[in-house]
């Protein structure tokens, strides 16, 4: 089966060469499809990826969930893998895909650890093992089938912020969803940027609100006003 890995980015050029490199030699022996799809970077990611000789989409819309759900009207694999560009999965990811399929999972994550050894850092990543929909985010990247997502309807597109959320939401209430036990490694640049706390208890109000009904217009806004994120700028 093929694995269609889509990977959104927006000023990625300081890591995007390194992350597509890298997944193309763990698709080694597998059919693997890569897909890149830029939301308007003003930076050199563009170029970085061409170099990289992987194809690229430039999306008209500027956001994840819009990116990805162009990723996938380009994509031709059976199963869909979203990776965000600054997390890193195992190599052996291709091969854990599949198992989870035979095993009759149609979708799934990993947990995931960050590369600094902050010790309050290792609390957020120990919390990725448990079930639990709070637990979950796009950074533990995430597979899907392509016949599931499809009959979900895919990611809502005018979502800019918590469009993992709903999307993994709309899978439990409807597929096989595994955690597998293996980490994604998950760049801590927004908490060294913003500070641990500052972020956590950005995340927690942001959640909060999503699930008291707020709008996308307010969680953004609420967001922004919290942390400074290159994911809205």
């Amino acid at each position: 089966m093929k694995i269609s890995v889509i990977i959104p980015t927006y000023n990625e050029e300081e890591r995007i060469q390194r992350l597509v490199s890298y997944l193309k030699q763990c698709g080694t022996g597998y059919d693997l499809e890569l897909i890149v799809v830029d939301g308007q970077s003003t930076d050199q990611t563009v170029n970085k990826i061409r170099e990289s000789e992987t194809k690229i989409i430039l999306s008209e819309k500027k956001g994840r969930a819009a990116q990805m759900n162009s990723g996938v009207r380009h994509s031709t694999g059976q199963i869909l893998y979203f990776v965000h560009a600054d997390a890193t999965p195992p190599s052996s990811f291709p091969k854990d895909i599949l198992k989870a399929l035979e095993e009759g999972y149609n979708a799934g994550c990993y947990r995931f650890i960050f590369d600094s050894s902050h010790p309050l850092l290792k609390i957020n990543a120990f919390c990725t093992r448990f079930d639990r929909l709070m637990c979950r985010g796009g950074d533990q990247t995430l597979f899907v089938t392509r016949s599931l997502f499809e009959e979900l309807g895919g990611y809502k597109d005018h979502y800019r912020i918590m469009e993992d959320f709903d999307l993994i939401e709309r899978i439990q209430e409807h597929g096989r969803f595994k955690i597998i036990p293996k980490n994604v490694t998950v760049s801590a640049r927004k908490y060294k940027k913003n500070g641990y706390l500052t972020v956590n208890i950005a995340n927690l109000i942001v959640f909060l609100m999503y699930f008291a009904g707020a709008s996308q217009t307010k969680l953004v806004h609420t967001y922004k006003r919290l942390i400074d994120h290159s994911k809205f700028n």
